[in-house]
Order: C-alpha cells, then sequence, then structure tokens
C-alpha cells in the first residue's frame, strides 16, 4: 500500500516540499486514495495513501504524533499490529486511530530501532524525531517493499520509486557498469544496494539505516534466515511430522495476511503455489473469495494459458473466479504503460501478464494474495536438486541461472562498460561463502530468498499492482514460515524434483493433477518468441535515433539477435532480444 517520499537537509538548507511533491505526484498510482506532505525546516515528508486498514481520516500520512516528537511515513502492511497495539496500550501509550500506521510510531518510541524486530509484515518506513533530528529509515527482512534514496553533500532523498527520485535530482544518472553486468548476466537481478546509476541505491532488505543532523549515519542488518537452525518439537527427518508442522504455518500466514478493512482476493495461475493459498483459504473459514487469473495467445508452438489448472481449483473450491484472456495486440498496446511502472528494468515476460492482471482485479478488490516466493523458500526451481552434495555448486548454479557468461557480457556492451572480472559470479561466490548453510542446496535457497527474489519476482509484484492501485500480499514470505523453511533438510525440499515437502503439505487439499503436473511459469510466449508485430515494435525500438545515439549495446550483437530471435534464449527460457530491448524500452519510457 502507498508510496512514501522525503528530503533530509544536512545543511543550513530547509528542505524542499515542492521537490517532495513532485516525488510523490510521480506515485499517484501507489497511492490513489490521498496525499500528503509534511515541511518543517530540514525534513520534508510526503505520503501517496492506499486506503487499507483505517480508512477514515485518521489514519492519513504523514502521521504525526506531537506528543511523542515524531512524524512517519510508511508503505506496507503489519499484520500483527492488533497485538503490538496491546501491548503499547499496556505499556501506557493512547491510540488516536485503528491503523498500523500508527502502531508503527508509537513502537518506534518505545523500542527505537529495534522496533522492526517485533513487525510481522511488509514495510518501508521512514521516522523524524523532532527533539534529536534525526531520521529513521527501514525496510521488511525480504524487501517486499522499496526503498531508494540517493545522497548528495548537503542532503538525503528517498522515494518509493527510482524514477520518482532521479526526476527531481540534478544529478544527470550514469550507468553502473557492474549493476549493468549483474542486469545482463545475473537474469537482469540488481542486487542492492546498488540500482543501475552510480550514486542511486536501494535499502537492502532487512536493514535500517539513521541519519544524524550532521549526515553521519550507522546502518543496521537485523534479520537473516538460519540454515543450520533445529526445529524445536519436530522431526526434520520424518515427513510427516514436518508436513504437519509445515501446515501450521502456513494457515497462520495467510491468516495474517487477511487483516484489512477491504476485501482480499487471490491471483491464481494454476500452479501448486497459489491454489493452495486459495485452498487454505477456503478451509480457514474465507467465504466468497474472488480468485483470478490471466492467459495469452499461443506462441512458437507453446500454450499462453494454465486455465485448465486455475478452472479445476476455482471449482474444487466454489470461488468467484475471473478469467482475462489477453490476445497480442493487446498486449503489445499496453507494454509501454507496463514498462513505465517498473521501478527498475525487469525482463521477466510475465511482467505484462502481472500488469494487466492489476488492471482488472483493481476493478473488483483492493488487496490479493499471491504466491510468490515459494519455489525460493521450498526449492522448487530446476536448479536446485542438481546442487544436493555438488563438488561444484557455483559452477552448476551459474550454468543454470545466468543468462550470460562474462565473455558474452563484453560482446553485448559498448566497450565503456566493460569491466575486467566476472563481477555476476563473484556475487554468487561471496554469498555462497556466508557462514550459516553447510550445503550448496541451502546457499542457493539463501541466496535467492534475500537476492534474487527481492529483486525480480517480488519487485514484479508489487510494480505491476501497485500501478493500479492495488496491494500485493505474499503469504510464502512471512518470515517465520521462511525461517522454518529454512531449517528443514535440503534434501527434503530438493527431493523428487523440487518442492516435496511443500507438495506433500499440498496433497492434503489439492487434486493430484495440480500437484503433479509439470511446473508451469506466467507464459507469455509473445515476448519469448518475438516475432510478427512484437518484432517489428523491438526492431525499431533499438533502430531509434535515441538508442544509436546512446550506443549501450554493440549493434553487431544486436543484428545477430534480430535475426533469429528464437535461437537466442537463455537457459533459464527467456530472450536475450527482448531483455537488452527491455533496458532500453526503460531508459526510453523514463527519459533517461
Amino acid at each position: 500500500m502507498c508510496g512514501i517520499a522525503g528530503e533530509v537537509r544536512f545543511d543550513a538548507k530547509s528542505a524542499s516540499a515542492d521537490r517532495v511533491a513532485r516525488m510523490t505526484r510521480a506515485m499517484t498510482a501507489r497511492g490513489p486514495d490521498g496525499n500528503g506532505i509534511v515541511a518543517r525546516g530540514r525534513v520534508a515528508f510526503g505520503h501517496r495513501r492506499l486506503k487499507i486498514i483505517d480508512l477514515t481520516e485518521r489514519g492519513r500520512q504523514p502521521m504525526e504524533d506531537p506528543g511523542l516528537g515524531l512524524t512517519v511515513v510508511f508503505n506496507g502492511c503489519i499484520y500483527n499490529h492488533a497485538v503490538l497495539r496491546e501491548e503499547l496500550e499496556r505499556a501506557g501509550y493512547r491510540f488516536f486511530s485503528s491503523s498500523d500506521t500508527e502502531v508503527i510510531l508509537k513502537a518506534y518510541h518505545a523500542y527505537g530501532s529495534a522496533c522492526v524486530e517485533r513487525f510481522n509484515g511488509m514495510f518501508a518506513f521512514a521516522v523524524h524525531e523532532r527533539d534529536s533530528g534525526r531520521v529513521f529509515l527501514a525496510r521488511d527482512r525480504l524487501g517486499i517493499k522499496p526503498l531508494y534514496y540517493t545522497r548528495t553533500p548537503g542532503a538525503l532523498r528517498f522515494a518509493s520509486s527510482l524514477p520518482a527520485l532521479i526526476h527531481v535530482s540534478r544529478r544527470r544518472p550514469e550507468l553502473d557498469a557492474v549493476a549493468l553486468h549483474h542486469y545482463l548476466s545475473f537474469h537482469s537481478v540488481v542486487p542492492a544496494p546498488r540500482t543501475l546509476f552510480a550514486g542511486y541505491h536501494k535499502l537492502p532488505p532487512a536493514t535500517t539505516v539513521t541519519f544524524e543532523p550532521d549526515g553521519s549515519f550507522r546502518e543496521q542488518y537485523y534479520w537473516a534466515p538460519d540454515y543450520e537452525a533445529v526445529l524445536e518439537g519436530v522431526d526434520t527427518q520424518d515427513p510427516a511430522a514436518v508436513t504437519d508442522a509445515l501446515l501450521g504455518q502456513l494457515r497462520a500466514a495467510v491468516q495474517r495476511r487477511l487483516v484489512a478493512d477491504v476485501p482480499v482476493g487471490v491471483l491464481l495461475s494454476g500452479g501448486v503455489d497459489s491454489s493452495l493459498l486459495v485452498a487454505l483459504l477456503a478451509r480457514g473459514g474465507v467465504r466468497d473469495l474472488q480468485t483470478f487469473s490471466i492467459g495469452f495467445e499461443a506462441a512458437g508452438g507453446e500454450r499462453g494459458d494454465e486455465f485448465q489448472y486455475s478452472d479445476m481449483v476455482a471449482r474444487e473450491y466454489a470461488t468467484r473466479h475471473h478469467k482475462i484472456e489477453v490476445d497480442s495486440a493487446t498486449l503489445i498496446e499496453h507494454l509501454p504503460a507496463c514498462v513505465k511502472a517498473m521501478n527498475e528494468p525487469m525482463v521477466s515476460h510475465d511482467n505484462i501478464g502481472f500488469y494487466l492482471l492489476g488492471k482488472y482485479v483493481s476493478e473488483h478488490v483492493k488487496v490479493v494474495q499471491s504466491g510468490q516466493g515459494a519455489d525460493e523458500v521450498f526449492g522448487g526451481y530446476h536448479w536446485y536438486p542438481p546442487l544436493l552434495g555438488s563438488n561444484a555448486p557455483l559452477d552448476a548454479y551459474a550454468g543454470a541461472f545466468f543468462d550470460r557468461d562474462h565473455a558474452e557480457y563484453t560482446e553485448v556492451v559498448d566497450a565503456r562498460f566493460a569491466i575486467d572480472h566476472d563481477a555476476s559470479r563473484d556475487l554468487v561466490a561471496r554469498h555462497f561463502d556466508q557462514p550459516g548453510a553447510r550445503d550448496a542446496v541451502d546457499r542457493a535457497l539463501r541466496l535467492d530468498t534475500t537476492v534474487m527474489l527481492v529483486d525480480d519476482p517480488v519487485k514484479r509484484v508489487d510494480n505491476m499492482t501497485m500501478a493500479w492501485g492495488l496491494e500485493a500480499r505474499v503469504p510464502f514470505l512471512d518470515h517465520e514460515l521462511v525461517e522454518f523453511a529454512a531449517a528443514i533438510p535440503a534434501h527434503m525440499k530438493v527431493r523428487d524434483g523440487g518442492k516435496y515437502i511443500l507438495k506433500q503439505a499440498a496433497r492434503t487439499m489439492l487434486p493430484a493433477a495440480v500437484i503433479d503436473r509439470p511446473k508451469g511459469y506466467f507464459p507469455v510466449p509473445a515476448l519469448k518468441y518475438l516475432n510478427g508485430k512484437g518484432l517489428g515494435f523491438v526492431r525499431d525500438m533499438l533502430a531509434s535515433e535515441i538508442s544509436v545515439k546512446r550506443g549501450l549495446f554493440n549493434r553487431a550483437y544486436v543484428d545477430t539477435l534480430l535475426d533469429a530471435p528464437a535461437d537466442h534464449i537463455t537457459p533459464l527460457g527467456g530472450s536475450k532480444l527482448w531483455q537488452i530491448a527491455t533496458l532500453e524500452f526503460w531508459l526510453q519510457t523514463h527519459g533517461l
């Protein structure tokens, strides 16, 4: 929910309310229900509101508590806010709203920076202390909600949107060659704190930072899943015992994400993960549940929908099911708006699927649950099983996940962006070498859960749903569930091709045909096998005057891809042509 922005000065100047207002206007879609600005001296905060909890004006933001001397802007949802409110009331705090925003204010006053450790939810927020002048920024454990920032010699600026931040800055954005290497090699993932542009950053997940009035700061990393932990009271060598305990964790995660003063629906792809959410909600007592699926035209001999499975689940649980069918012409028509909605360029073909699905769903509900995260948390991808006991896990992971090796990267980009080392492989190696995970499978799961997931699937869902003022919640990223899954032995997660223990839990409530089907992805064949209007669109864009003048890519490489797009598919089944086209498209769309 919502979009936040702010400016904090560390010099003698006052913060610019106008600049903050321009940032919030650029994020109107994230919060169509209201806006606000508070500017006092060296600090200005702005907010765009999506009303989900406490629909009254008492929940408006920026929220101030004059008695405590605190002001907050907040994006997200604290699912355990009612429990925390009771705890704080017992400690003597009095509340003027029923919002989770006010719980953050009081919790920060009571517990300081450690308040984030008490929150179960998704969040990015900023707090200003009137008396000390400090400003505190925080992001949730799994990076579900975005928070970008930039520093200048005299100021800090932050926002929920990178383009909003860039467009109020006088600093000309310059591409970061290491980030570009990640984009073109690490499946378009640019891990925090980097963005594609030098000097523009994103706060890493599970991180807080406190800025003093003189500009000095201290950063704290407050959480990480422990893959060497022991599950208390659960025999982890007994699949039945683990399954029973897992079902309890799953029920709690989906029930927490029903906290809202508006109805909650489900994005139902027809896969195990979203189907399991429907089953858990229906069996948990939710009535008249609305579910939503989308499908596209077939291309290249590949089907563009999974309706046969989503229909099966909708019938099983008698949901109010909505199916959206999209032809290729409609897909191409909406691509510019989809790309504009991206905080950063994202290559996955299903961005347009979530964008168009968000458009339709927002006409019916304001909150949905989504199955993102299950594959990374429970070992559902094809590259995990080969890592079990592997003597060369880095080679195995890179071979399955990387879109290009370092040698090909040097062929793609102009010499201005060449670097003398394999930055993406080095990144993975550093993460694999961190303590806290013995098995190579768990090292890969940790990397994908805390890095890849944040800047690919989760960011995709946040950006594409918030483009329509729709809040997406992801139960599989409940941090207590993630901690539980981390402690499950690796072999039990990747057995029988992957996600074994989650599928065992699903067998108690889903048809076997949904569970035992071949793994599917959100299929958008027209963007994988570029031809016809789609290919023409890409060809014209890459040949445009601005693209040629930018000179980001080597022309010979581009021409090779254009000559036969279907011959240049990444190990993960993506189009190499669409990947470079998306980056150019995004830069042009945002006037960069």
